[in-house]
């Protein structure tokens, strides 16, 4: 990931003092559902829209108070997903990777939580009542996990909106990764380079 470099979870945990630990997750559940009553969905993947008109994943800095990396990301769901979110934990166990940037002393964690339908629904419908809503979280939205026909519509397209970060390669990552795509590839898609 451009101006990052990957650091393996001990590395960063053992920085010292000046720096500052984000963690953000992406959060899915198996859909489904059918666009049209023809494109499976196969899974539901939220990003939320930040409020510097980004795309990025929910989550944030880890406070002095928090005694984890996820007791961290967790109260940092719950401000921007609202009350839903405390009805699942992000663990250890869902932790993806580490980066550091190369400007300020900033690693950034992320994560892949799988939740049910259910839980995904609930933070949907709840999420305009969360603490962090119309102020840093401007709305959550749905990633589409398939290509229309004409090739270009679907996540081609998504993928040509601005994304905070690492965002972007993370989706991409995770998607690959996690087997989330119709062919478990992103190989065959038309993805438009990063600008």
């Amino acid at each position: 990931m451009a101006g990052t470099r990957r650091l393996e979870l001990a590395e960063a945990l053992q920085l010292g003092p000046g720096w500052r630990h984000a963690c953000h997750a992406l959060l899915y559940a198996p859909d489904p559902g059918m666009l049209f009553g023809r494109i499976p969905l196969r899974y539901a993947v939220l990003m939320q829209m930040r409020f510097d008109g980004r795309l990025g994943f929910p989550g944030g800095f880890v406070d002095k108070q928090d005694n984890s990396l996820e007791e961290g990301l967790n109260r940092e769901l719950r401000e921007e997903l609202g009350e839903a979110a405390a009805a699942f934990r992000v663990e250890r166990t869902d932790y993806r990777s580490s980066h550091a940037g190369s400007g300020p002393r900033v690693v950034a964690h992320f994560y892949a939580k799988c939740l049910t339908l259910e839980q995904l629904l609930a933070v949907e419908a709840g999420a305009t009542r969360a603490k962090d809503h119309g102020l840093e979280v401007l709305g959550l939205v749905r990633v589409p996990l398939y290509t229309l026909r004409d090739g270009v519509g679907g996540l081609p397209t998504f993928l040509e909106n601005s994304f905070i970060g690492s965002a972007r390669e993370q989706l991409l990552e995770s998607l690959q990764d996690l087997g989330l795509l119709q062919s478990g590839s992103i190989s065959g898609l038309k993805i438009p380079a990063r600008h």
